[in-house]
């Protein structure tokens, strides 16, 4: 069957179309504007290990290792892993995902049930993590997601590279890693590349994914980005993310006018969000919270 292509979850309507309504202040026809320092205050990201109970059981159920035997690189192990993932699922943006486990979406994958973007996100961050590359589902929106009625947000995933040293876009529904002069971007760097019309951006694909397309279609929901904080699997103690603002746009508090997003943090600073991994991962149990 041919592929059409927040913790913050929410049932994203994907589809093919739909004209992004006006809204003043920041436009993602220009590069969008951010602050350059760090928050003061810390946001602490959670992600898995590969020796996690979860994840070592759906890496050997999957044969994931297999997956990525022969990859030298963490950027072509996120690129057979986007692969696999995008030839295990099947999308349609009209039904909403049943089931928010990796190894749930897969089992129903394999009795023929349809999945919306989200569960594409959700098994590639899973599975990246379970090979050793610290991932995370990604939730983008449209300037308008607050008022549009569907077709508001498309959820993908990143992926810490350690030899780049930094986050990039994983999109297994498309099956595309975004490219700038050969240096994969993240989603911000993608939504500057297309603001600025730059002509050495190029999209990574193993199965001839239609990447000037994806990008056309893409660049309205690189508005808002939001992630999971805790980006475990079978530990998730917090239900909380953050959310990437523009400086000067307002912090949405509703998705397609009727879905509240709740536990959100926002900020208006990329290096936040895009913090080392590395750097903010706790490796032993936090503290049961409330968020």
């Amino acid at each position: 069957m041919r592929k059409l292509f927040t913790g913050i979850f929410v049932a994203l309507s994907c589809s093919l179309g739909g004209a992004v309504q006006a809204q003043s202040g920041p436009s993602v026809s220009k590069p969008l504007p951010y602050t350059a320092t760090t928050d003061a205050s810390a946001h602490t990201f959670q992600y898995g290990s590969p020796t996690d109970a979860y994840l070592e059981t759906m890496r050997d159920r999957y044969g994931l290792d297999r997956v990525v035997a022969g990859k030298t690189t963490d950027l072509a192990k996120a690129q057979a892993i986007c692969a696999w993932v995008h030839g295990r699922l099947n999308h349609n943006g009209h039904i909403p995902t049943k089931k928010t486990d990796p190894m749930g979406i897969l089992q129903d994958a394999q009795a023929e049930q349809e999945v919306q973007c989200v569960g594409f996100g959700i098994v590639l961050a899973a599975a990246l993590q379970a090979v050793g590359i610290p991932a995370r589902p990604l939730y983008l929106k449209t300037a308008d997601s607050e008022t549009r009625g569907s077709a508001a947000g498309h959820a993908a995933t990143e992926a810490w590279l350690s030899e780049q040293q930094k986050w990039v876009l994983v999109d297994a529904q498309w099956d595309v890693i975004p490219t700038l002069g050969g240096t994969p971007l993240n989603a911000v760097e993608l939504q500057q590349a297309l603001a600025t019309g730059n002509e050495d951006l190029r999209g990574l694909t193993t199965t001839n994914a239609k990447w000037k397309f994806y990008f056309k279609w893409l660049k309205d929901y690189l508005y808002y980005l939001d992630t999971p904080l805790d980006n475990r699997f079978g530990a998730k103690m917090s239900t909380a993310g953050l959310m990437l603002v523009p400086e000067g746009a307002k912090k949405p508090v509703v998705f397609q006018r009727t879905t509240r997003l709740h536990n959100l943090r926002y900020t208006h600073s990329p290096t936040t969000f895009y913090a080392n991994p590395n750097e903010t991962y706790q490796a032993q149990e936090p503290q049961r919270t409330d968020d």
